[in-house]
């Protein structure tokens, strides 16, 4: 079963890399939304809030999905050293002071807007905590990510990971 989602998946990618990577990224931010509302939560069906997951899955296919592919891709570009661990540690150091703090404002803000609330609250609120939450997190994950995996599914398995994220993104937005 892995093996025929991978082949479809890695033809899905030559075709459309961008358009692939971004409706993977909606889905599996919806799911981790669908997380956070029903395991975190426990809301159950009948009060599960369908806008809410329906925010997270327009903002992982519009903002994030393309982001991240197109961030992954200037990393890879970008960073190159002759030392592989160092080329490592410099993506993984890069990756956590620019984009990270940079993508949890704009999710944040993002989140507020679309919910009529205020972006700035939300920031000031939310955001540091938030980014410091990250940096326990991502900053191993990103080290697999980048030590291991081919360029192709890196996007696919920081969003397979981020399924705990965005569910527990998502539930710090609605706080």
């Amino acid at each position: 079963m892995v093996v025929s989602f991978l082949r479809w998946y890695n033809g899905r990618l030559a075709a459309r890399p961008l358009l692939t990577q971004s409706i993977t990224t909606a889905v599996l931010f919806a799911t981790g939304d669908i997380t956070a509302q029903q395991l975190v939560d426990q809301r159950g069906l009948d009060k599960h809030d369908f806008s809410r997951t329906g925010r997270m899955a327009l903002y992982g296919g519009v903002v994030f999905g393309p982001a991240a592919t197109t961030w992954f891709n200037f990393l890879s570009r970008r960073i190159t050293l002759p030392n592989k661990r160092a080329e490592i540690l410099a993506r993984v150091a890069v990756d956590q002071s620019v984009f990270a703090p940079t993508m949890i404002g704009l999710f944040l803000s993002s989140m507020a807007t679309m919910e009529g609330a205020s972006a700035q609250e939300r920031l000031e609120k939310t955001w540091w905590p938030a980014l410091q939450t990250n940096w326990m997190v991502w900053p191993f994950v990103q080290t697999i990510n980048f030590a291991f995996l081919p360029l192709q599914y890196r996007v696919l398995f920081a969003n397979v990971v981020s399924i705990g994220w965005n569910s527990y993104l998502s539930w710090v937005n609605s706080k």
